[in-house]
């Protein structure tokens, strides 16, 4: 840079090559000093589309406005600040000149950023001619943000830093959005950006979030060409393109993206009306979260609805839902799910917060999305969402969801998770939540593809031992605190019923039903015993004394095989008996249990069983002896039988 150039003479671009398409200049090469430039200019190819304007600054201190307006220029950017330091001497009378031919026109700030804040230099700005009216011909103000125009020089003691100010990226970001915002609460209009595609990603690591503010390219092409080439991530597009410093036009020139009625609605601003006002108004006007619209109105969505983006979100209108506004996680959220076309329809009131865990919650005509920094956004609906509601929403077990409603399973159904749990809803169950050891259970087991199938009524606790339960389509759930849970269905579930559920005998099932057994059979273990089912049999329990018995014989596999009776007590001496396949159990609390069954039974039943002389038994059948013989004691005598000889019944 030429030792002459102090601060305040920075210009648009710098005139440098460093915003074509091959030059790489370094920090500080290449730039003018403030003399007068020569009106003539070098080149005269204009870009094919657009509105022409002109920029200037100090640098052109005598223009021709009539001359740039006969050339095409219909708008003007004017210098009026850099830093906090510097105010153009030349501002005025070419902000007026401009204004006086028929330009639209508006101002300009270079940044010095590692100067002061951001915050300090848009209120500089503003007092020295970077204001903005909706005056129809008042350009938005512009921040020029690029390349450092003093780098690696000291000034007066100050230490300019190299071409990225000696700032990090998010420094610089920082910056700007530290001076976008102060603009917007002055003016009411975010500033335009003006920077070249090259410097904004070396500098900014090509910082995305900017796509509010409009942008204003610099890139020279090295010949004639419509292509402005890359342009920063932040933006899909242009509004202007700076596409030459050495003319046609006086200073730099450049196109409007679009057309002379497009450039004047710009200058305007956004106009907010009606309904959408109104939503405006109470959300907080440009100073609440929605800061200032970003585009007009716009209408023809589904049920005569319309909407209106602003910085920070979106105002959505609609004759049956009115006006209401959606930013941040819970507006992405209801885009995803199709915005007014989803099934949540048009929002129908704000975004309303203060819930358990810091959430927040919205309404829409077909549901409500749920926010928590713990969970994000989901959104819930129809019988999961009056489920949720019926259990407490957020303050219940299930907490906030943390997904949205899932469809496709079984029987046509669907499930949403929780922080707590799941609901899940099929049209011939209905819609019912599942949690803790119940839902791990249900879930271990298949969830609704199980024989449990799917929920139909919501966990009951207050049992006996503090335990719950919980109904499906197939069985039944049972918890405690000393079992964990685990399922009931079909025979074996309705014996156990029959006896009294988690009151009876047997207690609170400890293993879910376990087949496989002889004959097709299957059983489940209970605190207090086991029922066993098989296909000839049904489903019998069996506990104490008698089912221990029959383990030691072997259970099904044994002569006995499966029960065919519970267990039936009131005999002599306060015994009691259970029927089996292949014989019966006996127990006094004398005696203890033993096994009868074969011939020895049936003539021992012949004499009256525990009622005979010979009472209960007090062995079961022992063989092995003389001539294939077996024998077996009770308290009255014995009951012998062998091949030849046949049954000998022997009194004490």
């Amino acid at each position: 840079m030429a030792a002459a150039i102090g601060p305040g003479g920075a210009e648009m671009g710098q005139r440098s090559a460093r915003v074509t398409g091959t030059a790489a200049a370094g920090p500080g090469t290449a730039s003018k000093s403030l003399t007068t430039e020569a009106v003539a200019t070098e080149d005269t190819w204009k870009p094919t589309f657009g509105i022409q304007g002109l920029d200037v600054s100090g640098h052109q201190p005598s223009v021709d406005w009539q001359q740039q307006w006969d050339m095409g220029a219909r708008f003007a950017y004017v210098k009026a600040t850099e830093g906090n330091y510097f105010s153009s001497e030349t501002f005025a009378s070419q902000y007026q000149g401009s204004r006086s031919i028929g330009m639209v026109r508006g101002a300009y700030h270079f940044a010095i950023p590692n100067w002061s804040s951001g915050a300090d230099q848009a209120r500089y700005f503003v007092q020295n001619g970077g204001g903005w009216s909706a005056d129809g011909y008042t350009l938005p103000p512009v921040l020029d943000f690029e390349f450092n125009p003093y780098a690696g020089r000291t000034i007066n003691g100050f230490y300019f830093g190299n071409s990225c100010y000696d700032m990090s990226p998010a420094q610089l970001t920082s910056w700007v959005r530290d001076f976008g915002n102060t603009m917007v609460s002055l003016t009411g209009r975010l500033p335009v950006i003006y920077t070249n595609t090259s410097w904004w990603k070396q500098c900014t690591a090509d910082a995305p979030g900017f796509g509010d503010y409009p942008l204003w390219v610099a890139s020279y092409p090295l010949a004639p060409s419509n292509n402005v080439g890359p342009i920063p991530s932040s933006w899909s597009n242009f509004s202007i393109w700076q596409y030459s410093s050495t003319g046609p036009f006086t200073g730099d020139s450049n196109v409007w993206n679009g057309d002379y009625a497009g450039l004047k609605r710009y200058a305007a601003g956004y106009g907010v009306t009606g309904g959408i006002a109104s939503a405006w108004a109470a959300a907080g006007g440009g100073g609440g979260k929605l800061g200032y619209p970003t585009s007009n109105e716009i209408c023809g969505l589904t049920g005569g609805g319309c909407y209106q983006r602003f910085q920070g979100g979106t105002i959505h209108w609609s004759p049956a839902s009115g006006a209401s506004a959606t930013w941040g996680a819970i507006g992405t959220t209801w885009g995803t799910l199709g915005y007014e076309n989803g099934k949540l329809g048009y929002p129908v009131t704000n975004e309303i917060c203060g819930l358990t865990g810091g959430g927040c919650y919205q309404r829409f005509q077909g549901g409500t999305i749920h926010w928590s920094p713990a969970t994000g956004a989901s959104a819930t609906w129809g019988a999961i969402r009056a489920t949720w509601a019926s259990l407490g929403s957020e303050k219940s077990k299930l907490g906030y969801p943390i997904g949205k409603e899932t469809c496709g399973l079984t029987g046509g159904g669907c499930y949403q998770r929780f922080q707590g749990g799941t609901i899940h809803w099929s049209p011939a169950s209905g819609a019912f939540a599942t949690w803790g050891g119940i839902r791990a259970t249900w879930a271990g087991l298949g969830s609704e593809k199980s024989k449990l199938g799917y929920p139909t009524g919501k966990e009951i606790c207050g049992l006996t031992g503090g335990g719950c339960y919980q109904t499906f389509q197939g069985g039944t759930m049972h918890w405690s605190p000393a079992t964990r849970a685990f399922a009931t269905w079909g025979g074996i579930r309705a014996t156990w019923g029959a006896l009294g559920y988690e009151k009876g005998k047997l207690g609170y099932p400890v293993t879910n039903e376990i087949c496989g057994l002889t004959g097709g059979g299957c059983y489940q273990t209970f605190r207090g015993g086991t029922i066993h089912w098989s296909p000839a049999t049904g489903a019998r329990a069996t506990w104490g004394g008698i089912r221990a018995t029959w383990g030691a014989l072997g259970y099904e596999k044994s002569k006995l095989g499966y029960p065919i009776t519970n267990e039936i007590c009131g005999l002599t001496g306060g015994g009691c008996y259970q029927g089996f396949q292949g014989g019966t159990v006996h127990w006094s609390p004398t005696t203890g249990a033993h096994a009868t069954w074969g011939a020895i039974r049936a003539t021992w039943g012949a004499l009256g069983y525990e009622k005979s002389r010979l009472g209960y038994p007090v062995t079961n059948e022992i063989c092995g002896l003389a001539n294939g013989g077996c024998v077996q004691n009770f308290r009255g005598g014995t009951i012998s039988r062998t091949d030849a000889a046949g049954i000998k019944v022997s009194y004490k």
